[in-house]
């Protein structure tokens, strides 16, 4: 609690609150309390006695934290990228109340991911560290930033004795969690090309008949996509619109599907986010991909072999000739997948309940000092 004005040096005795032992280190603001003005005070204890001549109703104040006023332990740099409910992600300074992310609950001899609201979303300046993992990751933070780690919760920084003690990071520290996630696909024509080829080809029904009628054969064309969630159905009504293309004109969209002579990686992380909305599941941990057409098959194995991703292939005894292509890897693989070819549909992309143990390669390295305060985000 901050009071203004009420030190022994900043008014008359009988109206101060806070001693002449106390310093305010700051001041600021908040959008969340308008009109009010936080004073960050430097007090003796977490007790402090009102002076005997104020005129407050009581005679003692509280202090019960150390660091910001909000008491928040999580302070991170507003770039770092936050794993949204939709299984995309967004940066940390453009999180909102009511926003839903995962964060994780213990479950029995498990701690597994769980989705959960933002109730609180703050600004504030500390002091910068880097804390940089054996995959490369970088995370730059306070020193009162907790991870969690395969030891428990540590803090950035912190010492072994005195009134600085506490758990912190040393260098042989592993964070839980799935390490650095993977950028997003360019919303470029040939992305665009390729999700439809794939979508198309995995679900609609796109076909040709005809008939005779008094001596006259006509020709009729048939196109119909068939999904059942419209997050996938309205972006290829879009893609196709913004294409200049209408669901009816047939022989466009028959263009647009072609298979490329040389895929490139766009239209690669395309065709697998677009076969994988047609045809694909994830579920009980394992993310697979389904059809009978061997030609459909050839291309999801070539696209997830050009991007990086080990993949079996399992044949059914089925006369129907189905097929599985399965990723292999584990969730890190699997969240490199969503995140890489960005399919539409988010009930696809669900990793809550899924444990978090994984084979990322997530060892602390380092833990420097920057030497500068920084904008930081809770």
């Amino acid at each position: 609690m901050r009071w203004d004005n009420l030190t022994l040096s900043g008014t008359s005795a009988q109206d101060a609150l806070f001693g002449a032992g106390e310093v305010i280190t700051r001041t600021f603001d908040t959008p969340e309390f308008r009109g009010m003005t936080f004073y960050e005070v430097r007090a003796r204890s977490v007790l402090n006695k009102v002076p005997g001549s104020s005129r407050m109703p009581f005679a003692w104040t509280v202090n019960p934290y150390r660091g910001c006023g909000h008491a928040c332990r999580y302070c991170l740099q507003g770039e770092t990228p936050i794993l949204m409910a939709n299984g995309r992600t967004r940066r940390l300074m453009d999180l909102r109340v009511g926003d839903a992310i995962y964060g994780t609950v213990r479950d029995g001899g498990y701690r597994r991911y769980a989705l959960t609201e933002v109730l609180a979303h703050w600004r504030t300046i500390k002091p910068a560290y880097r804390v940089t993992l054996e995959d490369g990751t970088e995370l730059v933070a306070s020193g009162d930033h907790r991870f969690l780690t395969e030891r428990g919760w540590k803090h950035v920084t912190g010492r072994m004795n005195g009134a600085a003690r506490r758990p912190y990071l040393t260098t042989g520290n592993e964070l839980s969690g799935t390490g650095k996630f993977a950028a997003p696909p360019k919303d470029s024509a040939d992305y665009r090309r390729g999700y439809l080829c794939g979508i198309v080809r995995g679900d609609a029904h796109l076909g040709t008949y005809s008939y005779s009628h008094r001596r006259r054969a006509d020709r009729n064309h048939r196109f119909r996509l068939a999904l059942i969630d419209l997050e996938a159905q309205e972006r290829a009504r879009r893609y196709l619109t913004d294409s200049g293309v209408q669901t009816c004109e047939f022989e466009a969209i028959n263009d647009i599907i072609r298979w490329p002579d040389y895929p490139d990686d766009d239209w690669s992380k395309g065709f697998l986010a677009g076969i994988f909305d047609a045809g694909g599941s994830c579920s009980g941990g394992i993310l697979r991909i389904a059809s009978t057409d061997t030609e459909i098959i050839k291309s999801v194995t070539s696209c997830l072999a050009r991007l990086g991703f080990t993949f079996a292939v399992e044949r059914s005894a089925r006369p129907s000739g189905l097929q599985c292509v399965r990723l292999l890897g584990g969730m890190c693989e699997r969240l490199r997948f969503f995140h890489t070819v960005d399919p539409a549909i988010s009930r696809k992309r669900s990793i809550a309940g899924m444990a978090i143990k994984n084979r990322a390669r997530l060892k602390v390295v380092s833990v420097e000092e920057l030497g500068i305060e920084l904008p930081m985000y809770d």
